[in-house]
């Protein structure tokens, strides 16, 4: 069972690019080290999951096709602390705020202080009012390692509902699909906000559990 968050979409300063077929959306990773993010953004770039990186902060570019339309994810795999002029771990830079689109703060499940990293980074954004449409997904990775597990699920369920952000469970370890949801519900979360909305924002988040099989372990 994996539960998945859904925020509420706020009214964002762009506009959807009409009828083209090509759409460009920057996705800025955030989290301590040693969660994943690197792991993460491979795994959903080549489907492979390769377990250690080094300290390299990088931005790559990956097209995939989204309801018949061509979709340009620029992922931006920053390191933490984001600015070396600031010692605290939330801190996320202006230049970083104005480049994305949307959010991904990953944590591990087996690691207490990674979940309060993720915790000061979402202060942080909902502070920062110059982005304040961009949508934002929680990811606590590592799931397969159910024995060493330090967050509970209800801890970042509780942390996405509060925040109004989307929030999902998983292993880029075990399985490439489950990866692939948390962009692809992101895409459609930047393309929600990019609409212009009449009348009073949107409805309050809205919690619905699913039945996932994101595929057997990985055997490579």
């Amino acid at each position: 069972m994996v539960v998945q968050v859904t925020p509420r979409i706020r009214q964002g300063s762009k506009s959807m690019e009409g009828r083209e077929q090509k759409v460009e959306a920057n996705v800025l990773l955030l989290g301590a080290e040693n969660v994943g993010k690197s792991a993460l953004t491979v795994r959903f770039l080549t489907r492979r999951f390769i377990g250690e990186y080094g300290d390299i902060e990088s931005i790559y570019s990956h097209c995939d096709k989204i309801d018949g339309r061509e979709i340009c994810f620029n992922i931006w795999d920053s390191l933490c602390p984001q600015n070396t002029k600031s010692n605290d771990p939330g801190y996320i830079t202006d230049q970083q705020l104005e480049w994305t689109d949307g959010f991904i703060l990953v944590y591990s499940i087996c690691d207490r202080a990674s979940f309060n990293v993720v915790q000061k980074q979402v202060q942080w954004i909902r502070q920062a009012k110059a982005k304040i449409s961009a949508p934002i997904i929680i990811v606590g990775n590592k799931r397969d390692l159910q024995h060493r597990r330090a967050v509970s699920s209800e801890e970042g369920r509780l942390l996405a509902l509060s925040a109004d952000c989307g929030f999902f469970e998983i292993s880029a370890a075990e399985t490439y699909h489950g990866v692939l949801v948390v962009f692809h519900e992101l895409f459609d979360l930047i393309r929600e906000s990019r609409v212009p909305k009449k009348g009073a924002a949107g409805f309050k988040g809205i919690v619905r559990s699913m039945s996932a099989v994101f595929g057997r372990k990985r055997t490579e």
